[in-house]
């Protein structure tokens, strides 16, 4: 190993701990942000899923652990480790990452992201990662009694949720493209509360009965929601339901109701449509 990854891999270990000193649990990356460990059970038959169960390292997300001496075994075992992940909804802040992609090469996409963050939930002063690629890490705390998913451009176009089952490359890691670093006006705060009004869009709805429940009782939920959008929320709302509606095999019965909806609080209908579509070529994609 060269010096410089020496110097490097040693510097992960050194902010792996400090983390794991502030109750955040680690697990060592590599150069390709991904756990730097092998599973064990590569070699295997395929059986149940095991999550570290067997009691050897190599289960990404699954080896995070605030101990001291845990997270010095982990970094031995992986000498090539140039960072390290912090696990997302692990008590005792249950964080959940808001990694913003700034590099998107759609206008709308960013005009929404603008809106989302901007109008719809108004973040609070928290822990702000820089990214190698001009990204953004916003580190937020969830309640304990709710458990956040991870998605992708699920709340909008270019952001994507750490929740449970996720991590976040932490602050201190040297990436393929770059290091990870603490915005300076953000290096002495600690991660904030998730807003609720953010927290309603990223956790998973309550379950419902679908053998009992009638497809128009279903979307009602998502109409009310862009009803009650305000100046400022109507296309992010809308963009958001329509989502969810397609994603539920609704969406071809509830767009002319979002549509209405949409319409009603005041958004041009070309616009409310125009939003629609986007949301079914997503995730049609």
């Amino acid at each position: 190993m060269a010096i410089t990854d020496r110097r490097t891999a040693t510097l992960a270990l050194a902010h792996a701990l400090s983390a794991a000193e502030r109750g955040l649990p680690v697990i060592p990356l590599s150069a390709t942000k991904l756990p730097a460990l092998r599973s064990p059970h590569r070699d295997e038959s395929p059986s149940a899923p095991c999550h570290g169960e067997c009691g050897r390292p190599g289960h990404g997300v699954h080896d995070a652990t605030t101990d001291p001496a845990a997270v010095r075994t982990l970094f031995a075992a992986a000498p090539w480790a140039t960072g390290y992940g912090i696990a997302c909804g692990r008590p005792p802040h249950r964080l959940i990452g808001v990694d913003l992609d700034v590099r998107s090469p759609s206008d709308d996409a960013v005009e929404l992201r603008h809106m989302a963050l901007g109008h719809l939930f108004g973040l609070p002063p928290t822990v702000t990662v820089l990214t190698p690629s001009g990204g953004r890490h916003l580190w937020l705390t969830g309640p304990p009694d709710v458990v956040v998913p991870n998605s992708a451009s699920r709340l909008a176009p270019g952001i994507d949720i750490r929740g449970a089952g996720g991590y976040l490359v932490g602050p201190g890691s040297v990436s393929t493209r770059g290091a990870y670093r603490l915005a300076p006006d953000t290096a002495d705060l600690t991660p904030a509360p998730c807003p609720r009004a953010l927290l309603s869009l990223i956790a998973p709805p309550p379950r419902t009965h679908r053998a009992t429940t009638r497809p128009h009782h279903q979307g009602q939920g998502l109409i009310h929601f862009v009803l009650s959008a305000r100046e400022g929320q109507r296309n992010t709302r809308l963009f958001w339901a329509a989502c969810r509606a397609y994603e539920n095999g609704l969406g071809d019965t509830l767009t002319e109701a979002l549509a209405s909806a949409a319409i009603r609080t005041g958004l041009p209908e070309h616009e409310a449509r125009a939003t629609i579509q986007s949301a079914a070529r997503l995730t049609a994609g």
